[in-house]
């Protein structure tokens, strides 16, 4: 213990003392909390938050920022209780040579509840972030809301959130689950742009299984309720799955390269050996002169970006509808493509809430957006109806409307009916539009429509499948091609499939600055923002 000294006008410590209670103090924080949690931790392979924020920033340096901030509660212990740093370490750094902000919880420290001073250090660190312009990673292990601290928890919450949302679309947030996430403390990373789970440890929901079975009789797991199953297979609201702690910051790290650091920023380019022409003369014969059948389109994807390289988002989501980042000479791109080898690629509820995310996300940090474009329509039927999917499949058409970024559509194949436009076309905002030969872009496929316009005369020919087939064939040569878009201007050009990188090269580098305004466009007059279908 440090000696005071005493003087006529009070006492003091010396200058030694003061810098020993000083390294004393972060010593002590720098420990972490409970010694068993971190051995635990060590045991089963998993980074505790300290070991993880070094592992994110480049050379493991980084500045903290709220060391010595403490809880102020005195009641049910509290008075007593020690929670190093409040449970959450909050820092900035270089990740890739970029400034980055971070903050990691702790679970050692009182199981990295989320108390009142733990819930401002994470509001102040996304607050520093957004006004530096700096994207976010969170780091999410927390037991929970720290119930000791009553309402000051609470309205804790709410900081966050708010701060969350006023960052939204000015910086990059992105989210790791690496262990519990649970109760309010889950809203948390939802409200991120991006999130990454790791497979084995990280577990988010609205209650854990304890609080169910209280409170509505359920009897489920944790890995049930709350695992990478729940959220990248069913709920869509893991965007990546990871194997463990490195894993996900890896992929955090990866994902991050696509971004710019702020709004007012274009996205980095890279130096690629790529050829921006490089013909792909194996795309000649991807699509299968049938047109019921499918065929993989990731692999026309992996084809034409540069070095074969996608990173896919929603994966395991919704999987007729691909979405993701690749570059294009260096360009980080968007790719929002229909995948015929599920469900015929077609757009549904859960495609649509997935694409129309994705294309606002890139719309907000100026990456530009590329389509791939094979679908049917949008879903249809009862079932479809009410579960509301034209309220979901507008969200869409906003998406598309309100962009800002270049636009480019590729029409595969089908493009039919809504989903026309629900995957981008020059009505809806599209810079440019190339078709293969092989597209089919009309109101309806012919089998569809010559039911409708000819029934009656199918129905009463001496030959109705006959007629029918005729008539199927007439309105296929007439509308089923991409010529008849392209005579209108619709469509920009008809080209062939191994030309589609050098295309899509070429109107990159004409649109590198488009910049809509008001003045550029007068239609565009002021208003907060379009009320779309949430």
């Amino acid at each position: 213990m440090a000696e005071w000294h005493e003087y006529p006008g009070g006492v003091y410590k010396t200058k030694e003392d003061l810098y020993r209670e000083l390294k004393e103090r972060q010593e002590k924080i720098t420990q972490m909390g409970d010694p068993k949690i971190l051995e635990k931790r060590r045991q089963t392979g998993q980074l505790n938050a300290r070991e993880r924020l070094e592992y994110l920033f480049d050379g493991g340096d980084y500045t903290e920022i709220g060391m010595h901030i403490k809880h102020r509660t005195v009641h049910f212990g509290m008075d007593k209780a020690w929670v190093p740093a409040e449970g959450v370490i909050t820092a900035f750094g270089k990740v890739n040579g970029r400034w980055v902000v971070s903050f990691s919880e702790d679970f050692s420290s009182m199981a990295g509840t989320f108390g009142e001073y733990h819930g401002k250090k994470e509001t102040y660190a996304i607050q520093f972030a957004m006004e530096k312009g700096l994207p976010v990673i969170g780091m999410n292990d927390s037991g929970g809301a720290r119930l000791h601290e009553g309402m000051d928890t609470l309205e804790a919450y709410g900081w966050l959130f708010r701060m969350q949302d006023l960052a939204s679309g000015v910086i990059p947030q992105i989210a790791l689950l690496l262990g519990p996430c649970l109760g309010g403390q889950a809203y948390h990373p939802i409200m991120q742009d991006f999130l990454i789970q790791a497979r084995n440890t990280g577990f988010m929901g609205i209650a854990g299984p304890a609080f169910v079975k209280t409170q509505i009789g359920e009897e489920i797991s944790l890995e049930e309720l709350s695992g990478w199953k729940a959220h990248a297979v069913k709920s869509g609201q893991t965007h990546v799955l990871a194997e463990d702690d490195k894993d996900v910051i890896n992929k955090a790290k990866e994902l991050l390269a696509f971004f710019p650091s702020n709004n007012r920023e274009k996205p980095p380019r890279i130096k690629t050996e790529d050829p921006p022409d490089r013909l792909a003369k194996e795309l000649d014969g991807i699509v299968p002169d049938e047109p019921f059948k499918p065929f993989d389109m990731k692999k026309v994807i992996t084809v034409v970006v540069d070095d074969g390289y996608f990173f896919e988002t929603l994966g395991l989501y919704a999987r007729h509808l691909i979405t993701g980042f690749a570059r294009f000479n260096g360009r980080p791109v968007g790719i929002v493509a229909n995948q015929p080898m599920q469900a015929a690629g077609m757009l549904d509820i859960n495609a649509s809430d997935k694409g129309a995310r994705f294309i606002r996300f890139c719309d907000l940090f100026n990456i530009p957006l590329v389509t791939l474009v094979d679908c049917p329509g949008y879903i249809i039927g009862s079932q479809a109806d009410w579960a509301g999917i034209l309220r979901h499949g507008a969200k869409m058409l906003y998406a598309w409307s309100d962009a800002t970024v270049p636009l480019i559509s590729i029409i595969v194949r089908k493009s039919y009916a809504g989903a026309h436009y629900g995957m981008l076309d020059k009505s809806i905002g599209a810079d440019f539009v190339f078709a293969w030969p092989t597209a089919r872009i009309t109101i309806v496929g012919a089998d569809t429509a010559a039911s409708v316009i000819f029934a009656r005369e199918i129905r009463e020919s001496e030959n109705p499948e006959e007629t029918r087939r005729k008539r199927i064939r007439e309105y296929s040569e007439i509308y089923e091609n991409p010529y008849v878009s392209a005579e209108r201007g619709y469509t920009d050009d008809v080209i062939m499939p191994h030309d589609t990188r050098k295309y899509i090269n070429q109107a990159l580098n004409l649109l590198e600055n488009k910049f809509v305004t008001p003045g550029t466009c007068p239609w565009k007059v002021w208003r907060k923002y379009s009320n779309i279908n949430l």
